[in-house]
């Protein structure tokens, strides 16, 4: 590892210490609904198009986001409505407006079927702030893990290029469009995206029973050095996602060195009125639940298990010389009982 990685790597370490001592709010999720016009392959929250779990009111979020003004400034504070599909709920736009009014910012993630070109306008007009657009490939590709949806992704992000809005594309790279990268690349740079992130798949909700969303150790690393060579290219900023600590591949990759924000600057409001770290941490992390507990409560006097990350150190991260630069990796990727069901790092570590 170069001495500029290992810089970085120590600056990052005294900043996560801070954090969790700290531990300021900059990033609050809700999921406004389980509720999806769309049933992916890989949706870690098996969300359907009638969710078992009804979607919160608003009325019963506005307190949450009152709460959150007591221990943050609001204007540092990106409220993201995810779900299932933002989009999908008929007052999105009170919902957006809601949040705008309180004084934080406001973004959402969307496969973008439903973003019509009124619907952003009042999008915008609600005080939307952020988007995120799901395009998981070319047309097959993209079809194959989501549906018949690319025509209405491709739409959206068209939409959003003469926006002011700042968004990005978001790809789940698999087995079937790993090899179409560099077309899908393209497609995007003529289609006026300036950036894209890229995600890998990991074993939970309907994931977990398709082994073709899965890439090899070697196509894995093959992907680093894909995302690397894009970013010298300049041509669209590509970013790999917060997937894990990867090695000699730090700084070069993201536009940051990894650290796991869950419970340290990152809180979810799940359907159900839990409160969590980050949408994709399993369920049984929650830390409190807003309709018994005060959110501001939760924050300031739990999230041990995620600011003290000491007790995951066993078996493999036990052994592991990285321990202090990745201090266990994502939190999502840790089952019930803290054991690790993936590392990025020892795939790599596997493809040399």
């Amino acid at each position: 590892m170069k001495t500029s990685q290992i810089f970085q790597l120590e600056e990052t370490r005294r900043e996560r210490r801070w954090l969790e001592k700290n531990h300021p709010i900059r990033q609050l999720f809700w999921e406004c609904t389980l509720r999806c016009n769309l049933a992916c392959r890989h949706c870690g929250s098996d969300c359907r198009k009638e969710a078992l779990v009804p979607d919160m009111p608003l009325d019963h979020f506005i307190p949450v986001l009152d709460d959150v003004a007591t221990i943050a400034p609001p204007e540092k504070v990106l409220v993201n409505t995810v779900g299932g599909e933002p989009l999908v709920r008929p007052d999105i736009l009170e919902c957006g407006k809601a949040i705008t009014d309180r004084g934080f910012s406001w973004g959402f993630v969307t496969n973008g079927v439903l973003l019509t070109e009124p619907l952003m306008h009042k999008l915008i007009d609600a005080g939307l702030r952020t988007v995120a657009v799901s395009l998981d490939g070319l047309e097959p590709e993209h079809n194959w893990l989501r549906g018949n949806s690319y025509n209405g992704a491709m739409n959206a992000i068209k939409l959003l290029v003469d926006t002011p809005l700042l968004w990005d594309v978001i790809t789940c790279v698999n087995q079937r469009n790993f090899s179409t990268l560099p077309q899908l690349k393209q497609h995007l740079i003529d289609t006026g995206v300036k950036k894209w992130r890229i995600f890998t798949i990991f074993p939970q909700g309907r994931a977990k029973l398709n082994p073709e969303l899965f890439l090899s150790p070697q196509q894995f690393r093959e992907l680093m050095e894909f995302i690397a060579s894009t970013r010298k290219e300049g041509g669209i900023n590509l970013s790999y996602s917060c997937e894990g600590f990867l090695g000699e591949y730090e700084g070069e990759v993201r536009n940051h060195i990894y650290r796991c924000d869950a419970g340290t600057m990152t809180a979810s409001v799940l359907a159900n009125g839990d409160i969590s770290g980050c949408m994709s941490i399993r369920s049984h992390y929650a830390q409190g639940n807003i309709y018994r507990d005060r959110f501001s409560d939760v924050w300031n006097n739990r999230f041990e298990q995620m600011r003290d990350r000491r007790w995951m150190k066993h078996d493999d991260c036990k052994r592991c010389k990285m321990w202090d630069w990745c201090a266990g990796g994502p939190f999502h990727l840790r089952g019930d009982n803290g054991e690790m069901l993936h590392c990025n790092y020892l795939t790599l570590c596997e493809a040399r």
